[in-house]
């Protein structure tokens, strides 16, 4: 009978094997050493209904760069006293080997590589990285990105200031020649860029910077074909163009999680879900068709350079930015400042302060472009979510899995994070473990692998609540993307959010832009908030591990394969709502109601991550999910209809009134099914586009 598995978050399973082999007094019992523990033998209890001698077997073993540790009985009735003995045991593992949460060491890059700097700390990860072919460049932009979110994450009463509101800028922008003023000015070259190019399109001078050069990405990215869609249905991309971009597209994509130390109740199957981010992009490809649009319709492109500071009138927007391979200031003013910096966007965290973000996915991988097996891995299939593993180091470990062109396979890592100043995630550890356990997670000779490019980043989350609790605009100022946490609370696709989402924003900004409605009440009402996804945050903190807290090893899987599993037991057109965002209020009860039955325990596994005070608080996104549903059963089915109807005379008498009713049509049924189609905006050439003199 299992008495006790707990997880020792080290690595070093000789230490700990040690230390229970030789430092570990047990009270009771002789202890026999053996090859992975020990036994505890119990020679003065009865044998004779057995012929044996009672013990407890305490063994241990790795996975996932942890250590496990498991105790079981070896008798035919309880012995005495194993209680006491498995308690004093974890109380004395949880003293020795206490969680660590190491930070990326100060380094100093003038007399040293990034490779030279980091290797003591991370031997593995700079060994691989050593073999891609812009890898030094790729760890500086690792270590770089993990230390600008540290740095937000541990002072967040003290955001760095990077908006200034003043009266004029006059001062700013006196020698600036004509080509530098523009009606939109997106800052991030990732998702921005898709952003920037419909609005180029619809005649805005549209100025996009970026800090890397143009079209690198540092993450693959993977959609359905009814989601791209959007994109066609915008004249951004023409269905030939659609194709072009294409990598590979699968037969299905799995979701399976890790259940051997699971009830037989948190079991579950595997869930195909065949129409769901089965579509792997060509990402770099993507972008630059974008960036092509961009420019085609005007539209200009600074790439490798740095946003600085924003200053904000009443008329204009100011932006200083530095030229990184000259050090050269760069500044332009707009109409409107558009930030898709993604999560570490300063002007996210000063907007929001400690609120900027309740939780974040630390993710890293890479694309690879051969070295599997041909038995490893079938190009026709994706892996959505897997883990292969229980919690290791406070942490369960997710992965995905998606083939691309050719031979190429792209693999990520990652896992629900709770942000917290002493443990703000680790983009660094996280690779330490990717080039650890890879093999484990998918056979392979990791020497024989031939790396395309590393894939990282942190992707964030926001707790919302209501439509009016995350800051995502200021005057002459809006947010999209990550920057806004825009994407799904439970896989995180901040890029199908977008373009799921696309449609709606450009239409709304659009609107404001020709009523010049740039005022902070205004840009508010263009954001994709939607009550369906916004109560499914609960799903993400259920599977995060608190800072500080011991949860058991399987308690997360256990989770998952509860939820997963009802998913699996579904019709396919269910998984495929409920993970595209368009799950409707009888779904989710549903889902809900049957999960809890299945699995009792789950309310208090939840209630003990969540705590009582995010418990309430999701209770305020339930209740206004409930009450948008009643809100969208009474309007949706008119209002839409007659938002057309009457747009000539309210847009021409009440702008403001009329991006209400259009902002208002939208969020009806906004995620429960394709977007409604409020009056299309026009085209706009480019000399309509109103910009500042």
């Amino acid at each position: 009978m299992e008495l006790l598995y707990v997880e020792i978050p080290t690595p070093d399973i000789d230490r700990v094997r040690s230390w229970l082999q030789h430092t570990w007094q047990p009270e009771l019992g002789v202890a026999v050493i053996t090859t992975q523990g020990l036994r505890l033998q119990f020679p003065q209890v009865s044998t004779a209904e057995t012929g044996s001698l009672p013990e407890l077997s305490i063994f241990v073993w790795s996975l996932q760069r942890t250590t496990y540790l498991k105790v079981f009985r070896w008798a035919d009735r309880q012995v005495p006293g194993e209680g006491a003995i498995v308690k004093e045991l974890t109380q004395k593992l949880r003293l020795e080997f206490p969680p660590t949460h190491p930070a990326p060491p100060a380094i100093d890059l003038s007399d040293m590589s990034i490779f030279e700097a980091l290797e003591p700390y991370y031997p593995t990860t700079v060994k691989y990285f050593q073999k891609m072919p812009n890898g030094e460049a790729d760890l500086q932009r690792v270590y770089w990105w993990e230390k600008r979110w540290r740095e937000g994450v541990k002072n967040p009463q003290q955001p760095k200031q990077v908006l200034f509101q003043v009266e004029d800028t006059s001062h700013l922008t006196a020698s600036l020649p004509d080509r530098s003023r523009y009606d939109l000015i997106y800052i991030g070259g990732a998702l921005g860029v898709i952003h920037a190019a419909v609005m180029a399109r619809l005649g805005y001078r549209v100025l996009l910077l970026e800090r890397l050069p143009f079209g690198r990405m540092n993450r693959e990215w993977n959609i359905s074909r009814d989601e791209f869609q959007r994109l066609i249905d915008l004249n951004l991309f023409t269905p030939a163009e659609f194709e072009g971009v294409i990598a590979r597209e699968y037969l299905d994509g799995f979701s399976k999680f890790f259940d051997a130390n699971n009830p037989p109740n948190c079991q579950a199957k595997i869930l195909a879900t065949p129409t769901v981010l089965n579509i792997c992009l060509d990402a770099e490809a993507l972008l630059r068709v974008c960036g092509d649009k961009l420019r085609q319709a005007g539209g200009e492109i600074w790439d490798e350079t740095e946003f600085s500071r924003a200053d904000i009138s009443e008329r204009e927007t100011v932006v200083t930015s530095q030229h990184l391979p000259t050090g050269k200031t760069r500044i332009a003013r707009g109409r409107l400042l558009v930030d898709a910096m993604g999560t570490a966007s300063p002007i996210a965290w000063q907007l929001n302060g400690v609120h900027a973000f309740d939780s974040v996915c630390p993710t890293v991988g890479a694309a690879i472009a051969s070295g599997f097996e041909p038995e490893v891995w079938d190009a026709k299939y994706g892996d959505v979510l897997y883990s292969h593993g229980d919690i290791s180091r406070g942490r369960q470990l997710i992965w995905e899995l998606f083939p691309g062109a050719g031979e190429e396979i792209t693999v990520y890592l990652f896992h629900y994070h709770q942000v917290n100043p002493e443990n703000p995630g680790s983009l660094l550890e996280m690779y330490e473990d990717f080039f650890t356990i890879l093999p484990e997670y998918r056979r392979c000779d990791m020497d024989k692998l031939v790396w395309r490019k590393p894939t990282f980043g942190y992707i964030p989350g926001h707790f919302t609540v209501s439509s009016t609790d995350r800051v995502v605009a200021f005057d002459r100022l809006i947010a999209i993307g990550d920057a806004a946490s825009l994407q799904s609370p439970l896989v995180f696709t901040g890029f199908g959010s977008l373009v799921r989402n696309l449609p709606r924003l450009t239409h709304l900004l659009d609107t404001a832009l020709r009523h010049d409605l740039l005022d902070t009440s205004a840009l508010n009402r263009i954001r994709a908030y939607q009550s369906n996804v916004a109560v499914t945050w609960l799903f993400s903190k259920g599977m995060m591990v608190p800072t500080g807290m011991s949860l058991p090893p399987a308690r997360i899987n256990a989770t998952l394969n509860t939820f997963f599993g009802l998913l699996a037991n579904e019709p396919p057109e269910v998984a495929d709502t409920f993970i595209k965002d368009r799950t409707d209020w009888v779904t989710f009860n549903r889902l809900a109601l049957k999960a809890a039955g299945q699995n009792p325990a789950l309310l208090w596994w939840i209630w003990q991550i969540a705590g009582a005070k995010d418990i309430f608080r999701w209770l305020g996104s339930y209740i206004i999910f409930g009450l948008n549903a009643i809100v969208n059963f009474l309007f949706s089915s008119w209002i839409p209809a007659l938002a057309i109807q009457i747009q000539p005379w309210l847009e021409a008498k009440s702008p403001r009134l009329w991006l209400r009713l259009l902002a208002f049509s939208y969020s009806l049924k906004a995620g429960t099914q394709s977007p409604p189609t409020p009056p299309a905006a026009p085209n706009l050439s480019n000399s309509d586009s109103v910009t500042v003199g």
